[in-house]
């Protein structure tokens, strides 16, 4: 299975022998009493919940949250910070569920009316009383401290490695037109995939063919464009790693959901710029050591709209390879 590593995590809920992986979200809204979030009933179990299932054949996480989301209540989604993954077991074994927050506003609800058969908006107060499974407790308190502390509203910014690329040594033309090899080319849509659980609408990209062509199938899949930023290609940043730190502050100063490709060289000169504005023990969650991200992976950062120089959470994902 793909890396997964996420800053809301505990490694004793997420690590060891899992027989059953699921995803799903909890929506919520502000309403004029205050946070709600979104409870599902399940026919089925007869006991309320949160919209969730698992994954499908080759299906990442992220993938599986946003779609077991729109199944089951008709939301489309996309997903906010990270909340703590729950850990029980079932029939089956040992069964681990990622969860996140989802922004519900101004989305309007419909169960499926297989396995769902109903859904309430409550405070999170009333949430409690009337979740069957004590483990969602837990990421529901994370969602609702967020959400005191201002954090729950945010944008993330997202920086991807581009897909693999045709070996160096084969390679006799310009560097910056080498491009995707076989592989390279699937890794895009796996990378066009997860970039719409979070659907930056502003996508930034080294000028180099291999970056271009690894954000170009999510670029098409919503019809935006590119912006071209030098500095974020290998010859730029070995000769001014400056202009990429400029490059990544202007960026994530803007307030908007966005990505980011380019190459593994630059990739600690990034790293090193978020690690700026992240508190220690997020920080910590950022790979440290070469080659850092394997082609076609994504760093996710989430930045509350209200403080957006104190990022909140720290995810990594790579896609499947052949």
């Amino acid at each position: 299975m793909p890396l997964v590593l996420r800053s809301s995590d505990d490694p004793i809920v997420t690590g060891g022998a899992v027989q059953v992986l699921a995803a799903g979200a909890i929506p919520w809204r502000v309403a004029d009493s205050g946070l709600q979030v979104l409870m599902i009933h399940r026919d089925k179990y007869d006991d309320w919940s949160w919209p969730k299932g698992k994954l499908d054949a080759g299906e990442t996480i992220p993938q599986c949250a946003v779609r077991e989301v729109r199944e089951e209540v008709g939301l489309d989604i996309t997903l906010g910070i990270p909340l703590p993954a729950i850990r029980y077991t079932v029939g089956a074994g040992q069964k681990v569920v990622y969860y996140w927050a989802a922004d519900a506003t101004g989305l309007r609800a419909v169960p499926d009316g297989h396995e769902v058969d109903s859904y309430r908006w409550v405070s999170p107060a009333e949430a409690r009383r009337w979740l069957a499974n004590p483990p969602d407790i837990d990421p529901l308190d994370t969602l609702e401290a967020a959400y005191i502390a201002g954090r729950l509203a945010t944008v993330p910014f997202i920086v991807v490695r581009h897909a693999k690329a045709k070996p160096r040594a084969s390679w006799t033309q310009e560097e910056g037109k080498r491009p995707l090899a076989a592989t390279g080319k699937r890794q895009a849509l796996e990378v066009a995939a997860l970039l719409a659980s979070w659907e930056p609408n502003r996508v930034g990209s080294s000028p180099w063919t291999r970056c271009i062509q690894t954000v170009s199938p999510y670029l098409k899949r919503r019809d935006l464009g590119v912006k071209l930023i030098p500095a974020l290609t290998e010859h730029e940043a070995l000769r001014k790693p400056g202009t990429v730190r400029k490059a990544i502050l202007k960026a994530m100063n803007k307030g908007i959901p966005q990505a980011v490709c380019t190459h593994r060289p630059v990739l600690p000169i990034i790293f090193d710029t978020l690690k700026e504005r992240l508190p220690e023990r997020l920080a910590a969650f950022l790979p440290a050591a070469d080659p850092y991200l394997r082609p076609g992976a994504l760093v996710i950062v989430h930045q509350p709209i209200a403080k957006l120089r104190k990022p909140v959470s720290v995810e990594v994902f790579e896609t499947f390879e052949d």
